[in-house]
């Protein structure tokens, strides 16, 4: 009776110890979530580079939000010109790391603006989900009310994080076009698909419903999206696009969530093309 009194009272405390370790995992992931989002230090926000580093005569440019943050980005001018790109990044690093892609957009004949969100890069104050969406409608406001560029000449481009919030900006007015790549459903769905054994649906209170916001896109969207995506996985891609109304284009890339625009090479650039010169 002794023996089985001990085995009941070592199982009580390994019981407890999970129901802790359990409520400690929940606690984190709760009140961790920016760190977990936002990554504007990783590998950090100082410039690194500019688009004069790869031939590209660009404008550094400062705008103020509706809550009064001055943001940082870059527009890139293109004198055979047949619209402008409106560039949302991923979750880290800053615009300096995306000169790769500022590279080939200009191939394109695209004017290109790229900005950092608050907290990344040499933007002001402190990164939240609302904030990223003022920040999208300021560099939106800039295009149009600045430099005086019609709704109907600019596309929305939005890259893993990015994809989230230019779907909310492409969500909220009618541009050319709205392209997603290597985007996520929302964080409650990537979450779930990282943490299977926790309830993040109920945990996060960041959203980024890239699902939900493309539904009320009203002009033509492409999603792009490698089945070898190693951090975002297809099946992401695909709710995106079958969620997005018609007209709509899927484009299906190689490569992992990093390189994948860079390694799908031509079949990458010759679908962007294709969908660019459809919609300008």
């Amino acid at each position: 009776m002794h023996r089985y009194t001990k085995k009941v009272s070592a199982l009580w405390k390994l019981l407890i110890v999970g129901i802790f370790a359990y409520a400690a995992m929940n606690a984190f992931v709760y009140f961790m979530q920016s760190r977990l989002i936002f990554y504007p230090n990783m590998p950090g926000r100082a410039l690194v580079a500019t688009p004069e580093d790869i031939g590209l005569p660009y404008e550094n440019i400062e705008f103020v939000t509706e809550d009064n943050i001055r943001l940082h980005g870059w527009y890139i001018a293109n004198q055979q010109a047949k619209g402008s790109l409106l560039f949302f990044h991923g979750n880290a690093g800053n615009i300096s790391h995306r000169l790769d892609s500022i590279k080939i957009f200009h191939r394109l004949q695209l004017n290109v603006f790229i900005i950092d969100y608050r907290g990344y890069g040499q933007s002001e104050g402190k990164t939240t989900e609302k904030g990223t969406y003022l920040d999208a409608q300021a560099a939106w406001n800039y295009l149009i009310n600045t430099r005086g560029i019609s709704e109907k000449q600019i596309i929305i481009f939005g890259r893993s994080l990015g994809a989230s919030i230019a779907s909310w900006l492409a969500s909220k007015h009618a541009p050319a076009a709205l392209i997603i790549e290597s985007g996520f459903s929302s964080v409650p769905s990537m979450g779930q698909r990282l943490y299977p054994f926790l309830p993040i649906r109920w945990l996060a209170h960041y959203k980024y419903n890239t699902k939900h916001y493309v539904k009320n896109v009203s002009r033509p969207v492409l999603v792009a999206h490698s089945r070898y995506d190693d951090i975002i996985p297809y099946e992401e891609g695909r709710e995106i696009f079958l969620a997005a109304a018609q007209p709509k284009q899927f484009l299906e890339m190689r490569g992992g969530h990093n390189d994948g625009f860079i390694v799908s090479g031509s079949a990458y650039i010759n679908g962007l093309q294709l969908f660019i010169n459809k919609n300008l």
